[in-house]
């Protein structure tokens, strides 16, 4: 641990030198802009309550609030310099709310300020080929993001919802070549976005590829996310802390034809049993073989009209051994999976205006939810209307 600080210090100071070392300029002007969106939606299950302490929903992130419902305010706040910049993405509503579940350690709960914030970086344009970014920033994994923008179906797939959200630390985006492109970055563990409050770091990285037809991107992600236990207190005895995870994942979107869309993301995540408290001064390695989760999942999207887009998601989501609580009913070796088939619309009424018809299928080799005489239940099916503006 001693010399992964070392290292972390010594690259930092390394960044550092060519500023120290660049003769004083004057301050350089730059663009102020303001961007965001707001979102509403309305959701009703047809096969499960949707009301009441016995509510079910999809296991995933965002858009899981029953009849009428609020997503979220989103107010992105740039300064863009030809060298330098600024970033400050703020969020407001239950959406949110859940996409930064990491940030209020410092703050008083949920009432602290940080709770609003998504983003918050600065960037320094070293080269025209290298650009370095200091603070937090949202997850390079996976094919789909927080804001509903920037997403086709409004619900959110089970890959997303259990890979990371965002991350707090410092990378480098290097262009390698005109289709190259390659990420390498310093973090804190996953979703820990105020501070570093296990003293250790995750380590990213990106290779990125951009065709005529489309861009692939390959990611990694490699850590020790929950840190460990002081075995000097005795209070810790009996905890374990998790081993380090390592998480691949690929993600590719492809323009079939001017009207049809392919889109691709596959990931595949494990976490090593870790270490057990046996008592003061004591550690020893905590049995079992590692756990984790890997899907795949399947984005069709056609451009029916000038003004409606339809779109299918197809994903297949697994658990093994007890690696996610939650996300799936488990047998008892800790297994499980689900299959779920999302058919989404696009409507454009406006430019800045879309509505958003959605029919969901989640089918689960467990029981996983409650049908609607409140008997366990394999399959959940629902639907929901979204309405996005944004500016």
């Amino acid at each position: 641990m001693k010399n992964l600080h070392a290292l972390i210090i010594f690259l930092l100071l390394l960044i550092s030198v060519p500023v120290i070392a660049q003769e004083e300029e004057e301050e350089e002007e730059g663009k102020l802009s303001f961007s965001g969106s707001a979102d509403v939606y309305f959701r009703k299950n047809f096969n499960g309550p949707t009301k009441g302490e016995f509510a079910q929903s999809p296991n995933t992130s965002f858009g899981n609030l029953p009849g009428f419902s609020l997503g979220m305010f989103n107010l992105i706040t740039k300064y863009e310099g030809s060298k330098v910049g600024v970033v400050a993405d703020l969020v407001f509503g239950p959406r949110g709310e859940d996409a930064v579940f990491g940030s209020p350690m410092n703050t008083g709960g949920f009432a602290g300020s940080s709770q609003m914030v998504n983003q918050l970086y600065v960037y320094w344009n070293v080269t025209d080929a290298v650009t370095l970014t200091f603070g937090n920033f949202n997850t390079y994994l996976g094919y789909e993001v927080i804001s509903p923008t920037a997403n086709f179906n409004y619900s959110t797939s089970y890959m997303f919802s259990y890979g990371p959200f965002s991350h707090t630390g410092i990378k480098a985006n290097i262009d390698l070549s005109e289709k190259f492109t390659f990420m390498a970055a310093i973090m804190n563990p996953t979703d820990m976005t105020e501070f570093n409050n296990f003293e250790t770091y995750t380590f990213g990285a990106q290779l990125g590829y951009a065709g005529e037809m489309g861009n692939t991107y390959l990611n990694f992600l490699y850590g020790d996310q929950d840190g460990k236990f002081d075995v000097d207190f005795p209070i810790n005895t009996g905890q374990v802390s998790a081993g380090r995870t390592f998480q691949v994942d690929l993600t590719t979107g492809l323009n079939l034809t001017e009207k049809f869309y392919l889109g691709f993301n596959t990931t595949y995540n494990t976490i090593a049993p870790g270490e057990i408290v046996t008592g003061p001064d004591d550690v020893e390695d905590a049995n079992g073989d590692p756990s984790g989760f890997y899907g795949a999942a399947i984005y069709l999207q056609s451009q029916v009209s000038k003004k409606f887009r339809l779109g299918a998601r197809g994903e297949y989501f697994s658990v093994f051994n007890t690696g996610i609580d939650g996300a799936v009913g488990l047998n008892d070796d800790g297994d499980g999976n689900v299959f779920a088939l999302t058919l989404s619309g696009n409507v454009k009424v406006t430019k800045n205006f879309s509505l958003i018809p959605e029919l969901r299928m989640d089918t689960t080799s467990e029981d996983t939810f409650l049908n609607n005489s409140l008997d366990p239940s394999k399959n959940l099916s629902s639907f929901l209307l979204a309405a996005v503006f944004s500016f």
